[in-house]
């Protein structure tokens, strides 16, 4: 079995309101420790000829705060197909796992901007270290409709990397910006900061699945978050997102989100039927 074994430091300004580490960011985190993968490979040149992410899941396992000891992220890779391959991450913290996760990757050629193959030198390293994974459970499928919450978004300038698009990391910041707006207009006493004085819960995320459509460039006009509820449990609630654009409808990326209704201590606690309310408003589509 090869694994890859990556630490990845931990910043202050990682932390969010909730003094622990951004579910965004962890994805991050998942970004470093692959590319430092590939950069320690025959395949190195691939970052700067293009490989791009086509979805990310992350399944969230205990919060992560704040210490000067990195994080322990084991890589896996397998899967590997014509033009794609597969990484699989172990994230944990003194020992103590914090997260799962699984990206699709491919090889992209900018200049016809489209998915190219492996070249046989290419493919031969991965064919080499790569090894069966584990079964990954599916998200049931759901899809945003025409009745949505929107929230719309201008891209900064700092969020494109060296491909000159949007990174892949910033497509969660999206989503979690427009869940905060959502969540504070369904039930203000729902709100992920301790800000507020009244708040009496919060929402954690427990999955999150995400899958790109197309690149997302940097323009003026904004994009819009669309969000509707798929699934309300007794503790939990399933979102569905779209990133596109509202001027023609464009989608950009499309993602599955599953958060635990908690109080402060972080004790699973009945989701507000606020949320009922507003499934029945923004209900999502079973795919």
């Amino acid at each position: 079995m090869t694994v890859f074994e990556v630490e990845v430091g931990l910043r202050w300004t990682d932390l969010d309101a909730q003094a622990h580490v951004n579910n965004a960011t962890v994805v991050d985190y998942l970004q470093e420790a692959r590319v430092e993968v590939l950069l320690d490979s025959p395949n190195a040149a691939l970052l700067a000829h293009g490989i791009v992410i086509v979805s990310h899941s992350v399944v969230y396992l205990a919060p992560i705060s704040y210490d000067t000891e990195p994080l322990r992220v084991g890589v896996r890779i397998g899967d590997v197909g014509a033009a794609s391959l597969t990484y699989a991450y172990e994230l944990s913290q003194r020992g103590r796992p914090v997260a799962r996760a699984r990206s699709l990757a491919c090889v992209f050629d900018f200049a016809t901007g489209a998915p190219r193959r492996f070249t046989h030198a290419e493919r031969a390293w991965f064919d080499e270290v790569a090894e069966p994974l584990d079964e990954w459970p599916a998200l049931e499928g759901f899809r945003v409709g025409d009745a949505a919450h929107e929230h719309p978004f201008r891209v900064r300038w700092s969020d494109l990397d060296s491909y000159g698009h949007v990174n892949n990391t910033l497509f969660v910041n999206y989503l979690g910006e427009a869940r905060v707006a959502l969540n504070h207009a369904i039930d203000p006493t729902v709100l992920p900061t301790e800000m507020a004085s009244d708040v009496t819960g919060t929402l954690l995320i427990a999955r999150q699945d995400l899958r790109y459509v197309r690149q997302l460039g940097h323009r003026l006009a904004p994009y819009v978050v669309r969000t509707a509820i798929a699934r309300i449990g007794r503790t939990s609630v399933t979102f569905a997102h779209e990133i596109a654009d509202p001027d023609d409808g464009t989608v950009f990326a499309r993602a599955g989100v599953v958060l635990v209704h908690a109080d402060r201590t972080g004790r699973p606690t009945p989701v507000p039927e606020a949320f009922r309310a507003a499934a029945e408003r923004w209900p999502a589509l079973l795919t």
